[in-house]
C-alpha cells in the first residue's frame, strides 16, 4: 500500500490552527524538546513513536512538527499508516523561531 502525499504547512498555517485548538506532535529528541518548542506540543521523540502511537492526540490534522520538517516528514508517513490524518510543518521549530513566533523551554508539565 502507497502511502498518500503528505499535506505540508507553513508554520502561519500552525499558528491560526493551534489558536483554534488543534494538536501538535513534537518529535525531536528531549533535549531539543526542552531547548525550546511550540506551546502546548506534545513530545513523541520518532524512534519511540512506532511503540507510542496510542499516546498521541487525535487532530484533523494533528499537526506533526520537527527542527526542519524531515523527521515530521517520516512521523507524518507512519501515522497515516495507522489511519491518522496529519500535516507535516515545513520548516519545522526553525521556522516557527524565525517567525518570531512564542517558544516554551523545558520539560512537558507533568
Amino acid at each position: 500500500m502507497s502511502i498518500p502525499p503528505i499535506p505540508q504547512v507553513h508554520v502561519d498555517v500552525l499558528a491560526g490552527a493551534l489558536a483554534e485548538g488543534a494538536a501538535v506532535l513534537d518529535v525531536r529528541m528531549p533535549d531539543e524538546y526542552e531547548e525550546s518548542h511550540v506551546p502546548g506540543a506534545l513530545l513523541v521523540p520518532l524512534p519511540e513513536l512506532p511503540e507510542r502511537v496510542a499516546e498521541v492526540p487525535d487532530g484533523d490534522p494533528l499537526y506533526v512538527i520537527c527542527r526542519s520538517g524531515a523527521r515530521s516528514k517520516s512521523a507524518c508517513e507512519l501515522l497515516v499508516g495507522h489511519g491518522r490524518t496529519v500535516a507535516n510543518v515545513s520548516g519545522g521549530t526553525l521556522a516557527w523561531i524565525e517567525s518570531g513566533r512564542p517558544v516554551a523551554i523545558g520539560a512537558e508539565p507533568g
